[in-house]
């Protein structure tokens, strides 16, 4: 997993970040809130795992903003704020899950896993989609009546946020801001090209078109 960790205890973070490669995850760590929205905005991660009190902008406020952006990348709190409203304050900014500090690692081992299955992130066996229609993610295949047909990278990951959200409509904007980085942020039309190739790759009922509002994923 490609993870980003905010936190400003400088050794309680190398003690965090080193865990997490160990454990084979790509993890950029930053220590305040400024520095977190940057990279938030220029690369795309898998998991973000955030402090709550650190300088410049806040865990809260960081994920809520985010939240607004129509940017649901899963994210854990790691805080020492540990009272009920803190833990209510914490959800409502949008977090996916939240740890109380100190905790032990086995424990932030334990949610990542939970995170990956309710997300079905870096699954390595085929994902199926219907009767003989499976997505092989790792090497960018849909595999059709026991064909294999090749998708693009960007192919691959519209379709993977597409299934990740399979009870909702996602609209172009949020594809946009979830499968490309801030500064390389596609037109409209090219995100439409990606999905008309899914579309006649999966068939067109397995992509519904909800005209001038989004896509869902059937």
């Amino acid at each position: 997993m490609h993870i980003l960790l905010l936190e400003d205890d400088l050794l309680l973070n190398e003690i965090i970040e080193e865990h997490l490669i160990e454990s084979s995850h790509n993890v950029v760590s930053v220590y305040n809130g400024i520095d977190a929205e940057e990279e938030l905005y220029s690369k795309k991660f898998d998991l973000l795992l955030l402090d709550v009190n650190v300088p410049g902008i806040n865990g809260f406020e960081l994920l809520k903003e985010l939240r607004e952006k129509e940017i649901y990348t899963p994210a854990i709190f790691l805080t020492s704020l540990n009272m009920v409203e803190d833990v209510e304050k914490g959800f409502l900014s949008g977090c996916d899950d939240y740890i109380k500090k100190p905790f032990d690692l086995k424990e932030l081992d334990l949610r990542i896993n939970n995170i990956k299955r309710i997300f079905k992130i870096a699954q390595n066996k085929n994902l199926e989609l219907s009767n003989n229609l499976f997505f092989d993610k790792k090497n960018l295949l849909i595999i059709k009546n026991e064909e294999e047909l090749k998708i693009s990278q960007k192919e691959s990951e519209v379709l993977e946020y597409l299934i990740n959200n399979k009870n909702k409509i996602v609209s172009v904007d949020e594809l946009s801001l979830n499968v490309w980085s801030y500064e390389d942020s596609p037109s409209a039309p090219t995100i439409r090209t990606y999905i008309k190739n899914i579309r006649k790759i999966l068939g067109q009922e397995h992509v519904i078109n909800i005209r001038g509002v989004g896509y869902k994923f059937n």
